[in-house]
């Protein structure tokens, strides 16, 4: 096909997207296909589509990116193991990414860059973006968790959504028409809700996913032998390092209560003399 197929095409795709798997990985398997040739101009696809479409047909194209992402970043790994047995087009694609930095990471380097304006574009300001936050907040957790996109930039945009949060809405007056052409219909709202319900059901079971390793070296083995790693090593950054950090993180302090705790603990295992053993049962 040549660009003006390619990018009729996806935007075909786009406007086709639910909350069923089949639709999303379609289109990203579409857009990384066509990555080489039309990579940019597939992206400015995407942002118009998120800029112009319903408040239903944003959060789709969310979800897609999420997908697209994890997709881009499987192919990456990929690609690197098989530089790894193949020397000479090892250094044909470093010299290739070198002059396209973009190629490092696909469309995740897209996603990076623009990050800001496409969730002011799925999250608009006022009651019209109230249906997108919580699944807004949801896919970028998940991608600083598991390092998808620069934690410190999904970070900024978070903070950038707590704070219009706690601002005051605008007045209808100035806001009225826009409020009126986003009335949903009741078959789109009903619509809306299964697909709410569909993403939920997978978000639950991607919450027991490992964090996505950026490291195409590492493999399954014993963590006494894996090499030690920072928060600066970026994409040398182990996915058990990830882990633990995130873990690290939403641990408390120690405090009077985890003293209580450990000295319960400790009667239970080691009870006073005179008493008797504890109970197994």
């Amino acid at each position: 096909m040549d660009p003006f197929e390619v990018r009729m095409h996806f935007l075909s795709l786009l406007r086709k997207l639910n909350a069923s798997q089949q639709s999303i990985q379609k289109a990203a398997s579409f857009a990384v296909k066509f990555f080489p040739p039309c990579g940019e101009d597939l992206w400015d696809c995407i942002v118009e589509e998120c800029q112009k479409g319903s408040i239903n047909s944003r959060i789709n194209i969310l979800y897609f990116l999420d997908s697209l992402c994890e997709t881009c970043l499987l192919v990456k790994s990929s690609a690197h193991k098989s530089m790894r047995h193949d020397p000479a087009k090892h250094a044909s694609s470093s010299s290739a990414a070198n002059n396209n930095p973009s190629n490092n990471g696909l469309y995740v380097a897209f996603v990076t860059r623009d990050l800001a304006k496409i969730v002011d574009s799925v999250v608009p300001v006022g009651r019209e973006g109230l249906p997108n936050l919580v699944s807004t907040k949801q896919i970028l957790e998940t991608w600083r968790s598991k390092r998808v996109i620069d934690p410190q930039k999904v970070e900024e945009v978070l903070n950038a959504l707590a704070i219009r949060s706690i601002q005051p809405p605008p007045s209808p007056s100035a806001n009225g028409s826009s409020q009126h052409s986003s009335h949903l219909s009741k078959n789109e709202i009903f619509k809306r809700i299964e697909e709410d319900r569909e993403r939920h059901k997978r978000l639950r079971e991607r919450r027991w996913v490992q964090p996505v390793t950026h490291n195409p070296s590492s493999n399954s083995q014993l963590m006494s032998f894996l090499p030690l790693t920072d928060t600066q090593d970026g994409e040398e950054e182990l996915t058990i390092d990830i882990e633990f950090e995130n873990e690290w993180e939403t641990t408390s302090d120690w405090n009077e209560d985890d003293e209580e705790v450990v000295a319960e603990e400790s009667e239970l295992c080691f009870p006073a003399e005179g008493e008797g053993p504890m109970d197994l049962s």
